[in-house]
């Protein structure tokens, strides 16, 4: 059983494959841990347990509601604690340039649970709320700002690319026609648009009809896979020789993305396949824990079923 090192309530965030996490970035005390998306603390917090007090931890996070969560962290955890606030891309590339050297880096891409049950975030399309869905407030551009104002088929492409909406043209040109009497202000209004542009039969299975909708959105608001394809190299020049980078993903793109960025470090060479031998002298630099991304137990789907679509990948930087 997992250590319960943090009190929880009904909006903390269930860290997803936590067993998996901790058994693969293998924390040993004196080490330095970067949780690159901190969020509630849930994957800090069981990680932090094995440095045992003699170790570093530096948790990022670019909401400010994190740093409450980092706040009680930092007082179970022992050790030294940091809080750095902002896209992990910028930051981590930050730390990197300092000379900061990491002996584990864990990234839970996508929302986390205490962004999505506070219905004023705007992040879920089961409760009316104004219609934000930005990880960090102070950013400008919000999913209102984009659903008011990009091209019909810009939001078309956004919302088949990031939510893989079959009736994205359906949706793009409903929400156009719909902002044209009355902006968009509230998660409510984009829902009911969203149902009524697609057909009835597919209202009903795969879930809620806005969700690939409301997925795609807040990927774009974000810009989450910017920020990825950015933190992952950054990440992993900060690893020490052995070091690990574990990435948790949630869709598709990120998964795609995190797998081509390991294999491509796992392969070394990249001379042409028709050479007959290697002249690039190009070693591999990662190992991969495993071939194909771990996924969550049967026990942790029952009692998590948020943690569905978590993928997770783990590779270890060569000497």
């Amino acid at each position: 059983m997992l250590p319960n090192v943090l009190p929880t309530s009904a909006t903390d965030h269930v860290p997803v494959l936590a067993e998996e996490v901790r058994e693969l970035l293998a924390v040993r005390p004196g080490q330095t841990l970067i949780d690159a998306t901190f969020g509630a603390g849930g994957h800090a917090a069981l990680l932090a347990a094995d440095l045992k007090g003699r170790g570093k931890v530096i948790a990022i996070d670019r909401d400010p509601g994190a740093r409450e969560y980092f706040d009680r962290f930092a007082q179970k955890a022992g050790g030294q604690t940091r809080f750095l606030r902002g896209d992990f891309a910028v930051v981590l590339e930050q730390l990197g340039q300092n000379g900061v050297e990491a002996d584990a880096i864990l990234m839970d891409l996508g929302v986390s649970s205490m962004q999505i049950d506070r219905p004023e975030r705007g992040f879920s399309y089961t409760a009316d709320a104004p219609l934000d869905m930005r990880m960090d407030p102070s950013a400008d551009v919000s999913a209102a700002g984009i659903v008011n104002e990009a091209a019909e088929r810009d939001l078309a492409t956004i919302f088949k690319r990031y939510g893989e909406e079959r009736y994205a043209r359906q949706i793009a040109k409903a929400v156009v026609r719909r902002r044209k009497e009355e902006p968009f202000e509230r998660t409510g209004d984009l829902v009911e648009t969203i149902k009524a542009a697609i057909p009835a039969p597919a209202r009903f299975g795969d879930g809620h009809p806005a969700k690939r909708v409301f997925q795609a959105l807040r990927i774009a608001v974000n810009d989450e896979l910017g920020s990825l394809e950015a933190a992952l190299p950054a990440a992993f020049s900060m690893l020490r020789p052995g070091g690990r980078l574990a990435v948790i993903s949630f869709h598709s793109l990120e998964d795609r993305t995190v797998k081509r960025f390991m294999r491509d470090l796992e392969r070394g060479c990249d001379c042409p396949p028709d050479f007959p031998i290697c002249v690039c002298g190009k070693k591999p630099e990662l190992r991969s824990t495993s071939r194909k991304a771990i996924r969550p137990s049967a026990r942790e789907l029952s009692a998590n079923p948020r943690s569905s679509s978590a993928r997770l990948r783990v590779g270890i930087k060569t000497a």
